[in-house]
């Protein structure tokens, strides 16, 4: 199961939200490349970066993503405020591996399907945000009557096939996963999945390989060094 770091970044910093709220912020790091860079060292084999400002639509921290672009050495995704194809193609051509959206495919399942067609589905993945079962979109501001099994149904039909899948009222709480949500994602989403929100230990990333799921987003948990990655990678090995 891949550990995939989460550098979350609001007005040029590396921060964590508790609960998606950016008012609530704590800063980890100052320059988001000393950041990345950091868990490259630590052995992540993947970075997943979110560009909080875009998300909510109060700026864009695009400089910052190419600066990390051009020093990182492992691949990266990146999320937050994808809301064109030709929003994907400017990240993609940044240098990720692969765009992450969600308020698109919840909202402008056109656009959704026009970035699969063009960029193909090993390039788009789906971020399912939801308060356990109910899908929320726009930076988790916006309730919608979605509710996740139907979302899952809809996105594989349309051609995705990698999905994560956040639990926003334990994102950033150190709480601990809560596996009842985990387990029904898993049961109605046949492609690859990975999980966030609330992982505070190793054991909840031993629970989420024990429900099949393939990776895993960690932030605060390893930010405050709950979990290490490089040990971890190592069990894994």
């Amino acid at each position: 199961m891949l550990v995939i770091p989460a550098v979350d970044i609001q007005g040029g910093r590396v921060v964590r939200l508790y609960e998606g709220d950016p008012s609530r912020e704590t800063v980890y790091f100052n320059d988001p490349v000393e950041a990345a860079l950091h868990w490259q060292a630590q052995g992540a084999p993947m970075l997943h970066l979110v560009d909080l400002d875009a998300a909510t639509g109060r700026g864009e921290n695009r400089k910052v993503i190419a600066d990390i672009a051009q020093n990182l050495g492992v691949p990266f995704q990146v999320g937050g405020g994808v809301r064109s194809l030709e929003a994907a193609q400017a990240l993609l051509a940044l240098g990720a591996q692969r765009v992450v959206v969600g308020t698109v495919a919840v909202k402008a399942p056109g656009v959704l399907e026009a970035m699969l067609e063009t960029l193909g589905p090993e390039r788009v993945v789906v971020s399912l945000d939801a308060r356990g079962l109910e899908v929320v979109v726009s930076g988790w501001t916006e309730a919608t009557p979605l509710q996740v099994p139907e979302a899952c149904r809809r996105f594989w039909a349309a051609g995705v096939r990698t999905l994560i899948y956040t639990d926003v009222r334990r994102d950033g709480t150190l709480r601990g996963l809560d596996q009842g949500p985990v387990r029904v994602v898993r049961a109605a989403w046949p492609g690859q999945l990975i999980a966030g929100g609330g992982i505070a230990s190793e054991a909840d990333l031993e629970a989420l390989r024990g429900l099949g799921v393939e990776g895993a987003l960690v932030g605060r948990a390893l930010y405050e060094g709950r979990i290490d990655l490089g040990r971890w990678g190592r069990l894994l090995a």
